[in-house]
């Protein structure tokens, strides 16, 4: 017969409860804090409840009234130096540390509110009314709260969106020597999504002093617990990746605490992650006013069992027990936050002329300049001061020499963690294989051990944690995706989280990382290994994007891109140019290309022919193989605030005609929207439509014909110019 042994996780799992003797022995000025806080929180989540209720909120309004104790708890235990991130629920935890920060001495729940309360008050009431000035000038609403100088990183609208963001802030305080932490708040429909199980296990493996911060409050949206996993105790996640956990009444805010300061300790000792699972109930159902009995899925009497145990006035009653207030005491401090919040919304408001008495909006002097709709999607060219701009035909011929177009890679970023301490290189087996999988990190690994970081296979926590960093700002990463269709496993992270956060969080913060994308097509390696992502980000909102053709311009486009304070995504193509040698500058790793500068490769009156990457000499050799005279453009800079509309526009006005030319599939082409673009902004300069060569509709197969069949190449280039004579 078989033999079975019992075995027993690596991390030690636990529930706690107080005792009396936990609340005699904590300080009194930190309970009155605390309770001030939830008072304070409850009032704030009131009025928005009403201002929802009125209409006067557009968009959604997410309370958190039942949940107050988990944020006040825990972030009583935090530093100030601690950094917090949370998501579509998250008014509590983002007042709780701006409270903190703007009152590091406590709050005593026997006086008025500090005017730096209320000015945090305030402005977070305009946030959520999405007026301009609110914490992210009014793009943030209820769901997107940001203060960085507080160490509040950002709340997220998408669920568990925000957890691998954390670990970056992690891993830089980690990597700075600081003994920061991070915290990330996230609910229980959030613990069953894979980027967050995700980042539970990326955090574990690097030992990140990051803590994971489950508020459990039993519904997503309006499904159980019990119905979405098979196991509700949420915190024993944990078990499986080797972190310590902890379960928690949530309704204690001291239980709580507690909780938090035994995480802490562990934490700041550098052992690694912790959970924290607090046991919690929201009052109200998932949006709006009403409760959730009101929709059908909970029962009046489940309600009130939880309201009893109130975190409000289960610590109001400790106090009182303990003669350290008494209830008249308790009763002017509610009184207080309400009065205050009260004060706060009517100022928002006038009476609306076009209403009925009585009716009152929001004073339209508070709104957003709508001219201020786009500014902030990216950031400008300051960083670029003292860089020398340089092209190839500059340099003389006896000062260039060959060199790869891989080694280009290499060599740069290796010149650029040789200048620059804070960059960092992240992807999966950049440190091993003599340079990752394509020898593009030679030589990183051997110079700069403690920042060439192989990753686990997980594009999303990977991504994430690399928005973290950037967000942080202590560090630039440099994220590789070994396949540009890995785009799609990192989606959320890369389109959602990193290209949206200067923008949703109101312009001012940057967001530097560059994003290396290797272009898998004609390698064999299929149908989801071969895309070319230039379409998928170009009509997407906050990346820039380089394309670069050669060496060279490798080198300066990415000296110039890491200069900004962007996202950027570098295209490599892997078969067509990784093994082919180009001119480059002799000893020179430190010149730029100018940004948002195409470069005319062939110059011709009769056709202008666009394109990028390695497309570009396919043109040049189409075009002479034909003997017409077109212009050849590589665009080099592909997204919408950075291509070149005056080169492309002097071209077309002498030329007349336009041939777009890529190689990868016509679902996701880049030239589709450009085609548009040039068709609307040149149609008075055209004398025929704008022409395109792209790839069929297919991606492209293992068979090495069908995939020479689904890319386009020299032939549909001659075809396409043919088409395009008159």
């Amino acid at each position: 017969m078989t033999e079975t042994k019992a075995l027993s996780p690596s991390a030690p799992w636990v529930e706690l409860w107080t005792t009396p003797e936990d609340i005699d022995r904590l300080d009194a000025s930190l309970l009155g804090t605390m309770l001030t806080q939830l008072h304070v929180i409850r009032a704030f989540e009131e009025e928005v409840l009403d201002l929802a209720g009125r209409r006067l909120i557009h968009g959604p309004a997410h309370s958190s009234i039942g949940q107050e104790g988990g944020a006040v708890g825990s972030v009583l235990a935090l530093r100030p130096g601690d950094q917090i991130n949370g998501s579509h629920r998250g008014h509590h935890q983002f007042l709780a540390k701006a409270m903190q920060y703007v009152a590091p001495q406590g709050l005593d729940p026997r006086a008025p509110l500090p005017e730096e309360v209320r000015e945090v008050l305030r402005r977070s009431l305009m946030e959520i009314a999405g007026l301009a000035e609110g914490y992210c000038r009014g793009r943030g609403g209820s769901m997107h709260l940001q203060w960085i100088e507080a160490g509040a990183m950002g709340t997220n609208a998408i669920v568990g969106g925000a957890v691998p963001f954390s670990t970056g802030f992690a891993w830089s305080h980690k990597a700075a020597g600081s003994e920061n932490i991070a915290v990330t708040y996230f609910g229980d429909g959030a613990a069953n999504i894979g980027s967050a199980l995700e980042s539970f296990n990326l955090a574990a493996a690097w030992r990140l002093p990051v803590l994971f911060f489950i508020e459990n409050n039993q519904y997503a949206v309006s499904t159980t617990v019990q119905e979405a996993t098979g196991e509700p105790r949420l915190s024993g996640r944990g078990l499986g990746f080797g972190i310590p956990s902890w379960r928690v009444d949530g309704q204690d805010a001291v239980a709580v605490h507690l909780a938090m300061k035994e995480a802490d300790a562990y934490l700041r000792t550098g052992g690694g992650p912790a959970i924290i699972e607090a046991d919690t109930y929201r009052f109200f159902h998932q949006n709006g006013p009403f409760p959730g009995s009101a929709f059908g899925y909970r029962t009046k009497e489940e309600e009130q069992e939880w309201q009893a145990r109130d975190p409000l006035t289960t610590l109001s009653r400790e106090l009182v027990s303990r003669s350290l207030l008494d209830d008249e005491a308790v009763d002017a401090l509610r009184s207080e936050a309400k009065s205050t919040m009260a004060d706060l919304a009517g100022a928002l408001l006038e009476q609306d002329p076009d209403g009925r008495p009585g009716q009152q909006r929001i004073r339209p002097s508070l709104w957003p300049d709508p001219a201020f709709v786009d500014v902030g999607i990216r950031g400008d060219d300051r960083g670029l001061a003292g860089v020398t701009m340089r092209e190839l035909e500059d340099v003389a011929a006896e000062d260039r020499v060959e060199m790869k177009y891989v080694d280009a890679i290499a060599g740069v970023m290796h010149r650029r963690m040789e200048q620059d301490e804070r960059v960092v290189v992240l992807g999966e087996d950049v440190h091993r294989l003599k340079g990752g999988s394509r020898g593009a990190t030679k030589g990183l690994v051997e110079s700069f051990p403690e920042r060439v970081l192989g990753t686990p296979i997980s594009e999303a926590a990977f991504t994430g944690l690399g928005g973290g960093i950037a967000l942080d700002g202590r560090y630039y990463p440099v994220v590789e995706l070994m396949y540009a269709d890995f785009i799609w496993v990192s989606a959320d992270q890369l389109f959602n989280q990193i290209a949206k956060a200067r923008h949703m969080f109101g312009g001012d913060h940057a967001m530097p990382l560059l994003l290396r994308i290797k272009v898998g097509s004609k390698t064999g390696y299929g149908s989801q290994h071969s895309m070319d992502p230039a379409g998928i980000l170009a009509t997407s909102v906050g990346f820039r994007i380089i394309a670069p053709s050669t060496s060279a311009d490798y080198i300066g486009l990415v000296n110039t891109a890491m200069r900004l304070d962007d996202p950027v995504a570098v295209l490599e193509h892997d078969a067509d140019l990784y093994q082919r040698s180009f001119e480059v500058p002799k000893g020179d790793l430190d010149y730029g290309l100018p940004l948002g500068k195409a470069k005319v490769r062939r110059p011709g009156s009769e056709v202008t022919v666009l394109s990028y990457m390695s497309m570009v000499d396919r043109c040049v050799e189409a075009v002479d193989q034909e003997g017409i005279d077109a212009e050849v453009i590589d665009l080099r800079w592909l997204d919408r605030g950075s291509l070149d509309w005056d080169t492309i526009t002097e071209s077309v006005k002498r030329t007349n005609r336009v041939l777009i030319v890529e190689q990868g599939s016509a679902g996701t082409s880049y030239g589709g929207w450009l085609g548009d673009e040039i068709s609307r902004r040149l149609f008075d300069w055209l004398d025929a439509p704008v022409a395109r060569v792209h790839g069929s509709e297919s991606s492209p197969s293992i068979s090495k014909v069908l995939e020479s069949a689904s890319l386009a190449d020299v032939d549909e280039i001659v075809t396409g110019l043919r088409e395009l004579q008159y």
